[in-house]
C-alpha cells in the first residue's frame, strides 16, 4: 500500500497545443506549470504515477459528438512533451471518457493501494469529471486541485467541480 497515487488525464497535444483537433484554449495551457509541479512532489513522495490519454480509432464513435481527435498512434494523442512520463510510470491509452473503462486503471489501483488519488487533467466536465465518478465508486478518496483541470467550457468547468464535490465527495482544493 502507497501514501497516493496522481492520475494525469489527457494532457495531449490535441487538447493543450494551439495546433490540436480540440483545442480546449488557453486555461489548458495554464494548468501545465502547476500539473509539472504535482508530478514532481508526487515523484519525490514515491507515489503512483498514471497518465490517462485519448487514443481514439480513426471511426470512433466519438466524432459523431466531437471533432476527430487523439487518434491512435497520431501526434495529436500525444502527452505535452513538458510532461512526459519517466521510466516505471503508467500510461494507459483509453477510448471513453472515464479512465476505468477498457484499461487496467482498476486493476493498477488495487495492485497499489492508494491512501487518495488526485487527479489534474483535462476536461474537468468530460474525463476528469468520468474518472473521478469511478473513484468514488470504488472508494478511493480523491483531490481534485483547481489549478489542476480545465475544460473548454468555463459553465461546465464549475458545474464538474461542484458534482465531484457534493455527489463524488471529493475533496476540491
Amino acid at each position: 500500500m502507497i501514501k497516493a497515487a496522481l492520475i494525469v488525464v489527457d494532457m495531449l497535444n490535441d487538447f493543450i497545443d494551439e495546433k490540436g483537433a480540440l483545442y480546449c484554449g488557453q486555461s489548458a495551457r495554464d494548468i501545465i506549470p502547476f500539473v509539472r509541479l504535482r508530478l514532481e512532489a508526487h515523484r519525490r513522495a514515491g507515489s503512483l504515477v498514471v497518465y490517462l490519454h485519448d487514443a481514439h480509432a480513426e471511426d470512433d464513435r466519438e466524432f459523431e459528438k466531437f471533432p476527430p481527435h487523439c487518434v491512435a498512434g497520431t501526434w495529436g494523442s500525444r502527452i505535452i512533451d513538458s510532461l512526459a512520463p519517466q521510466p516505471g510510470e503508467r500510461v494507459l491509452p483509453k477510448t471513453r471518457y472515464s479512465g476505468f473503462y477498457g484499461t487496467d486503471l482498476e486493476k493498477i489501483l488495487a495492485e497499489y493501494g492508494p491512501a487518495e488519488v488526485e487527479v489534474v487533467g483535462v476536461c474537468t466536465s468530460i474525463c476528469v469529471m468520468d474518472t473521478v465518478g469511478g473513484l468514488a465508486n470504488r472508494d478511493y478518496p480523491t483531490i481534485v486541485p483547481r489549478a489542476g483541470v480545465a475544460d473548454f467550457d468555463a459553465e461546465a468547468h464549475n458545474f464538474a467541480l461542484n458534482r465531484m464535490e457534493r455527489l463524488y465527495g471529493a475533496t476540491i482544493q
